[in-house]
């Protein structure tokens, strides 16, 4: 059960997260644990003021936002890769990638200045390094070359653009990674730059996978 600081914030046990990550075949030591549960009760705090999620329920945070995000590296390598995560948002999936991959270098597109506020808040807390915090639109960013091992995408929805830059930004043995409803990864799935793996089906949902692609020489 949760129970209520003074602020109102809802608290969780380390068991209890363990526990709702189990369905995504995640194992976490009790310091990640930590790292999450301290991330959820300064994403509820801060999202009294500005809106950085609708889910309030602090277990269907573990559930839909870590759980989702964390899913991606059961089956991808990221290791010590550089990771672009665009429409990063409250920090989902970067930051919560940073958790259990913590050799990572992690950039995070947002243009919003307070989610960026509270991003940098969470870098801190956690005592995250090598987080490029950029406040700016991903199609601003401009690299010499390709810059990227994995460029990904949450429920960014601004596919026509996206696409051909992250082409140009994921180096030849890259893979971009979005989080999408089934429909509209079939639809992605029809682009023929990439090279794209079977969707893989998110645990506890009925119509949310993963698409992984690498660039077509």
């Amino acid at each position: 059960m949760s129970t209520y600081s003074e602020g109102r914030v809802p608290l969780l046990s380390l068991e209890t997260i363990a526990a709702t990550l189990a369905p995504f075949r995640i194992s976490l030591s009790q310091s990640q644990l930590n790292s999450i549960k301290d991330y959820i009760e300064l994403l509820l705090l801060w999202n009294q003021t500005i809106n950085l999620t609708a889910i309030e329920d602090p277990v269907e945070i573990v559930s839909r936002h870590f759980g989702e995000s964390l899913f991606a590296a059961t089956f991808l390598d990221i290791g010590y890769s550089r990771l672009a995560d665009v429409g990063t948002g409250a920090g989902f999936p970067g930051l919560a990638l940073k958790i259990v991959c913590p050799s990572a270098k992690v950039t995070l597109f947002e243009s919003n200045i307070r989610k960026c506020a509270f991003l940098k808040e969470i870098a801190q807390r956690l005592g995250f390094i090598d987080v490029d915090i950029r406040r700016q639109r991903y199609a601003e960013f401009e690299a010499t070359g390709a810059v990227f091992d994995f460029v990904c995408a949450r429920a960014l929805g601004d596919y026509p653009g996206f696409m051909p830059w992250a082409r140009r930004m994921i180096r030849p043995e890259g893979r971009v990674v979005l989080w999408l409803g089934t429909e509209e990864s079939i639809r992605l799935g029809r682009r023929k730059e990439f090279i794209w793996d079977a969707p893989v089906a998110i645990p506890e949902s009925r119509r949310r996978v993963i698409l992984v692609g690498r660039v077509r020489p």
